[in-house]
């Protein structure tokens, strides 16, 4: 007896001596103001694995696996500032931080983010013709990733050259990028920034629990009705770049006794232009989240987003109509009735339905199980001015129609086109004088004389020769997927998800206005303008959009010109461990995918006759890419605030829908030679942190192998085609495309004061082609792929647009201890290159329009000509303020910025033009002395801008 209680004393010794050995760091978060506990505040152990949330009492603990000496604790909140606190961990070691208060951060910086940026990825790239879009949703505490987003993205600044195809974005663990071209469509969720806060930014291919992720990194939007702090907020915001005013109310119940949560918001968007003329914006949104906890193992999430948006475009302009009319000119628009009307207008209409099952199977296993339903569609308006009327004419029924370009900036309504001989007349400049005066006093579309036209006819008993069509994509997409994450053991974590998706796409042509005229011909007029030598009846055939239903009259609301389906699906699933010790902490991760495109032709066109691959008809041969991915990185700690960091990556890309047809809208063909891409990356950094300085180096390549790229545009020309002065309309498909992107980047940031941090950052970088492609045109101007010499283009070398290659920022931030706050940046870039054109640099240059050698042709002159150009360089400076006030229960305050507070002219963008595509035509038009009649086409940048945003928080 004695002994079994001898026995029993020491195991209880045993016992306490283990407790007292373990290592525990805990704490409670509290509101600075309010003295309640925040829940769900995020604490990490900085640049390790380690981070927890604040229970329902704000209280949080680490007891496993914590990293030894000197470490930095970060605790952060929506809404609230964050604060660092310096730690020293020993083994078996308590630290018990007690009450750590946060104080309610007015800035709303994410607020301002999400506007700035998502907002204006509303318009989409139509080809390049409007407006340069950038839209990298990434966002952290990372200083550079900062001044990325909120300073050098008005410059369409793309972090490491990547565009948001490179990037993953998220919402409750579901994937929201397009399978058109692998881009988020911003607008699916524009208008939400109030439960838009949760967010989960993982940089490039960093560990992520989510997904593979892409180079540009992963953001999860967490849209879980449990998530939101309970409480409301009703704000109203007022701008000068995409929208001129927002109201939003939004209101969370947190989670209440019987297991319920919800959280809902509305919010409208409007304006009459933003910074460019006659860019309106209508847009109203809402959302909907209820979640049920059934026990401690079961919760179940709904979420539903509409977020209806319409709004007008602008293009890119040459040199010539912005010294006519500046950087806010856009030509889309015209005054009708006394109201400003846009004829390029887009509408997003694509409801969101999500269902999340949340699953703890245990206390180190969870499984996340989602089903989302995405349906409506985008809707892109245009002028169709090919319109033809069906007459009759000596007993016969023939076509005539077509109408004159009616955009105000055609090339023909400006000065340079009068003057566009050597040697000209007084009578050419009294016409370039009258031009100008014209340009100048109007220049807008004249929607009057469309109408007026139209009515003529309807008069006569035709039909329109002017109507608005919309390109419409009808989307409807199903996605179910199950993400794991099970802890093994203390030291490793098992990250892997399972994901489906079907795509069920319409693509058609819709009437949308007759313009006063009583129906339109769906028939093409131009379709024997290059052809001399056919007949009338194969000329009427080439013209039919539908042989099965020929001559077709019209009406608004009904489908005519292309009208097609789209049906895809994605099969994927990845793996990956996390490993978290001491010294080191590293990832290693694998995705594999198979993807399947084809087209299904409603319409049998009148260029591509018959079924098949060869034909308009029916459906095209499927299109099948099986790839696979590999990653691995992680973080070495010299101490607690110096750490090396590694990430490596080699994985394969399916091409998306857009780049695997060559010309969708009127054939089944698919892109010859088309493949997946495949992407390598590595990047080293050294990361500092300590409680007054923070920083990062960072040093990357990427390296991008069998790309494709399609492009639509007029061209002149085009050797061996005998087609000197006739235009034809071509599709330009480049495959086998090689980049490489390199850089350095760096952020740095000092808390002088209490109340005073400096910071810097920046970029130094390289975004080039590697290799000459491969390059083909096709058009229903002629028979086949059209290649000219080796059947490459030559743009080894040269850069690849996108964005300043270079940015610097300084700047400094002034807290007060009273609730305001004020900063100011200087933000300097450089190195911004055009988009080059890949036909003038193919074999077509130095080749006459019979498919000869150029006699003239000099490769000196050729060289000076093809020089890609380089923009001039900037600075912008930027200011930021805000300031907050407690009445009673309520929060009251206000967020501001001015970007380019001196208002500097700078170009974001542009691109060469292709209309003319030899050597001869080129040296005639840039010899011009009056300027080119196809100069390249810039984006300018806006001017002084604002945002004031004010709020009651309750």
């Amino acid at each position: 007896m004695k002994k079994k209680f001898l026995l029993f004393l020491f195991g209880i010794s045993l016992t306490a001596s283990a407790f007292a050995q373990l290592t525990t760091v805990k704490g409670t978060v509290r509101d600075a103001t309010t003295g309640e506990p925040i829940p769900d505040a995020t604490i990490t152990i900085e640049s390790t694995l380690l981070t927890t949330k604040t229970n329902a009492v704000g209280e949080f603990i680490f007891t496993e696996n914590l990293p030894l000496g000197e470490q930095i604790l970060k605790v952060e909140m929506i809404d609230y500032g964050t604060k660092r606190f310096p730690i020293v961990i020993n083994e078996g070691g308590l630290i018990d931080l007690d009450t750590i208060t946060l104080d309610y951060d007015p800035s709303d910086k994410k607020d301002m983010f999400i506007i700035a940026i998502s907002d204006d990825n509303l318009l989409g790239d139509d080809n390049g013709l409007v407006d340069n879009i950038s839209g990298l949703l990434q966002s952290s505490r990372d200083v550079f990733l900062n001044a990325a987003a909120f300073d050098f993205s008005a410059t369409f600044f793309r972090p490491r050259g990547l565009d948001n195809a490179n990037g993953k974005v998220l919402i409750n663990g579901i994937e929201m990028n397009k399978q058109f071209d692998g881009r988020p469509q911003w607008g699916n969720w524009g208008g939400l920034n109030d439960v838009q806060r949760n967010q989960e930014f993982t940089q490039g291919m960093t560990a992520n629990d989510y997904s593979f992720g892409d180079l540009a990194g992963t953001n999860n939007i967490l849209m879980r009705a449990s998530s939101y702090r309970k409480g409301g907020r009703i704000s109203y915001a007022s701008a000068n770049r995409s929208y001129t005013g927002r109201i939003m109310g939004s209101y969370s119940s947190g989670l209440l006794n019987n297991g319920w949560s919800y959280s809902l918001l509305i919010s409208r968007r409007f304006g009459d232009e933003g910074f460019v003329e006659g860019t309106m914006y209508d847009a109203n949104s809402a959302f909907a989240a209820v979640e049920k906890k059934i026990n401690d193992k079961h919760s179940i999430n709904f979420t539903g987003i509409y977020a209806q948006n319409r709004r007008g475009r602008s293009t890119a302009i040459t040199d010539e109509v912005f010294r006519l009319k500046g950087r806010e000119y856009n030509p889309f628009w015209g005054e009708l009735n006394g109201e400003i009307r846009n004829s390029r207008m887009r509408e997003i209409n694509e409801p969101v339905l999500m269902l999340n099952h949340y699953w703890d199977i245990s206390s180190k296993t969870r499984l996340n199980t989602n089903v989302s339903y995405q349906f409506g569609e985008i809707a892109n308006s245009r002028i169709d001015n090919g319109g033809t009327r069906l007459v009759e004419f000596n007993d016969q029924e023939v076509f005539i129609g077509g109408a004159r370009n009616p955009d105000p900036a055609w090339y023909q309504n400006l000065p340079s086109y009068q003057l566009r001989f050597p040697n000209p007349t007084p009578l050419n400049f009294q016409l370039a004088y009258l031009s100008e005066q014209e340009f100048r006093q109007n220049g807008q579309l004249d929607w009057n004389r469309l109408y007026g036209a139209n009515q003529l006819l309807a008069n006569q008993g035709g039909n329109s020769l002017y109507a608005i069509l919309e390109d419409v994509i009808a989307d409807k997409q199903f996605t179910i997927n199950t993400i794991l994450d099970h802890e093994i053991n203390q030291n490793i974590r098992l990250n892997a998800n399972l994901n489906y998706r079907s795509l069920r796409s319409e693509n058609f042509a819709r009437l949308n206005d007759l313009l006063g005229g009583t129906g339109y011909l769906d028939v093409d007029f131009f379709a024997d303008e290059n052809d001399n030598n056919i007949s009338d009846e194969i000329a009427a055939n080439l013209a039919q959009s539908d042989l099965r239903n020929r001559n077709r009259i019209v009406r608004e609301g009904e489908r005519y010109k292309y009208n097609y389906e789209i049906n895809s699906d994605v099969v994927s699933s990845f793996v990956q461990a996390q490993f978290n010790y001491n010294k080191i902490d590293f990832y290693i991760g694998a995705n594999v995918s198979n993807t399947t495109y084809q087209r299904i032709g409603l319409y049998e066109n009148g260029f591509f006759p018959g079924e098949g691959n060869d034909g308009s008809f029916g459906k095209s041969d499927k299109l099948s890419f099986t790839n696979y991915g590999v990653k691995g990185g992680g973080i070495y700690k010299i101490t607690g605030r110096h750490l090396l960091q590694f990430n490596g990556s080699h994985y394969t890309k399916a091409p998306g829908i857009r780049s695997s047809f060559s010309n969708a809208r009127q054939t089944n063909a698919t892109v010859i030679g088309l493949d997946s891409e495949t992407i390598s990356s590595v990047d080293f950094g050294y990361i500092y942190r300590s409680p007054l300085v923070n920083g990062r180096i960072s040093a990357y390549y990427a390296g991008f192998q069998n790309g494709t790229n399609i492009g639509f545009y007029f061209t002149q020309g085009l050797a061996g085609l005998g087609l000197n002065n006739a235009d034809a309309f071509v599709q330009e498909i480049t495959t086998n495309v090689d980049r490489r992107n390199i850089g350095v980047e760096f952020g740095l940031d000092a808390q002088v004061t209490p109340t005073i941090k400096l910071k810097a950052a920046g970029s130094f970088s390289q975004y080039v082609f590697t290799n000459d492609p491969n390059l083909y045109l096709t058009s229903v101007d002629f028979d086949g792929a059209l290649t000219f010499g080796d059947g490459t283009t030559q743009l080894k070398n040269f850069h690849v647009s996108g964005g300043p290659e270079r940015a610097f920022q300084l700047g400094f931030e002034y807290r007060d201890p009273d609730f305001w706050n004020f900063g100011v940046t200087a933000n300097y870039f450089s190195h911004a290159y055009i988009n080059i054109s890949n036909l003038a640099r193919s074999a077509n240059f130095s080749l006459d329009f019979d498919g000869n050698p150029n006699n003239q042709y000099d490769p000196e002159i050729a060289r000076q000509l093809l020089r890609q150009e380089r923009f001039d360089d900037y600075t912008l400076f930027n200011v930021i303020g805000g300031k907050s006030w407690k009445v009673g229960d309520y929060f009251i305050g206000f967020f501001a910025t001015i970007n380019n507070v001196f208002n500097t002219q700078f170009k974001t963008g542009g691109f060469e033009q292709s209309r003319n595509a030899n050597y001869n035509r080129v040296l005639e038009d840039q010899s011009r002395e009056y300027g080119p009649l196809f100069g390249p086409r810039y984006f300018f940048g806006n001017g002084t801008t604002y945002y004031l945003n004010t709020y009651i928080r309750f």
